[in-house]
């Protein structure tokens, strides 16, 4: 079973056999973690910035999670994997947390949402 919804410009996936409502409860837990998560140089969550790419959440409820950074020189590149795994496997029901820092597509102001702009006063 695969399902994909579309948040922002993230994406939570799960290829699952796990009840819908338990997917759909699990993704928007983690979608609410995600956003306890700031870049300790920005005023803004991670994923208000468009920082997580994608979220997949497995049948055994482990999740891998393609994240970027701001930049290759991101201060933060050493704590900001460890703060996303920590974030999600603080929900209940979740399994083991991978993080895996990607380059490609490289991370632009685009990937930001309205709520991130506000913050930043970038408008």
């Amino acid at each position: 079973m695969t399902d994909t919804a579309d948040v922002k410009t993230q994406t939570v996936e799960t290829h699952s056999a796990l009840p819908p409502e338990e997917t759909e409860r699990l993704s928007s837990e983690i979608i609410a973690a995600l956003k306890t998560v700031f870049d300790p140089e920005i005023p803004a969550d991670i994923y208000e910035l468009g920082l997580i790419y994608k979220v997949d959440i497995k049948d055994d409820r482990s999740v891998d999670v393609l994240m970027t950074l701001t930049t290759p020189n991101c201060p933060a590149a050493g704590e900001l994997p460890t703060m996303v795994e920590n974030a999600i496997a603080s929900v209940p029901g979740v399994g083991i947390v991978n993080v895996s820092i990607v380059w490609e597509p490289q991370w632009t102001p685009d990937r930001m949402s309205d709520e991130a702009r506000l913050v930043l006063n970038m408008w």
